[in-house]
């Protein structure tokens, strides 16, 4: 595999900062986190995902985007501090607005984009970070990944990203609600059964779940193949017609205000 700092002037758009992007094939693999100390879904994170997201209507080629970690969590959340710091900078909210916005952004560019996109979980998956897997075409997991949705227990909406309504239309209603207002950890079989993750891994075994999907995926006609993943997008959607996601970044601004004030 290739990093594709390396690479010729084409394949600049996949250049990242916060993230690591490589090129096998058809197959674009992004590794969250710049070093696997690095956990969280940070505002440098967000636009590493847009400008690469962005840059993948260029490149039809990519037929499959590959979301990982480079840490062994998937994800620890949202960057709090960044959202912190930004009300305070800004008491207004605009600024956190903009943070929020960027988010919902990055989920909805990978609802839509042309390539098929899995999530590789592995190890811990909260909060904003499973809600950027939610997003995936295909979701895998290892046995040992547990997850959470915490923003209630923290005093917040669980808006990130404008998630509810994917999370619901993936695993359902009553689910989703539980686990949100419970703020209870759930483990790899238990999101398997709601519809959350497709595959199960057994320890080191996720590679191989991953290999399955991609090898036929790359091989499948690219037209039929984008046009019945948008296809079921817009299913999808239709099921959210009361969708309020776009509110969501005030929502959580509005709730970050209110955080910070008690």
């Amino acid at each position: 595999m290739t990093d594709t700092a390396d690479m010729a002037d084409p394949y600049r758009p996949f250049v990242c900062k916060a993230l690591r992007a490589d090129l096998d094939g058809a197959v674009l693999r992004v590794e969250l986190g710049a070093s696997p100390q690095d956990g969280t879904l940070t505002v440098a994170a967000l636009d590493d995902l847009l400008a690469l997201l962005d840059g993948l209507h260029e490149r039809p080629d990519v037929r499959v985007l590959l979301l990982t970690a480079a840490g062994d969590d998937f994800s620890l959340g949202a960057e709090r501090t960044e959202y912190q710091a930004a009300l305070a900078d800004d008491p207004s909210g605009a600024a956190l607005r903009r943070i929020a916005d960027k988010a919902y952004r990055v989920c909805d560019a990978l609802e839509s984009t042309h390539a098929v996109t899995i999530a590789r979980l592995q190890g811990k998956v909260i909060g904003a970070g499973l809600a950027l897997a939610s997003y995936c075409d295909l979701r895998a997991g290892a046995e040992d990944c547990r997850f959470r949705m915490p923003e209630i227990g923290l005093g917040l909406p669980p808006a990130w990203g404008g998630a509810m309504g994917r999370l619901i239309a993936e695993a359902g209603a009553a689910r989703i609600r539980e686990l949100m207002l419970t703020c209870e950890v759930f483990d790899a079989a238990t999101a398997h059964r709601i519809g959350l993750l497709h595959k199960v891994a057994p320890p080191g075994g996720l590679d191989a779940v991953i290999s399955a999907w991609t090898r036929p995926l790359v091989r499948r006609p690219p037209e039929a193949l984008t046009l019945t993943k948008r296809m079921l997008t817009g299913y999808a959607r239709a099921a959210r017609t009361a969708d309020v996601a776009l509110l969501d970044a005030h929502l959580l601004t509005g709730g970050l205000g209110l955080a910070s004030r008690t």
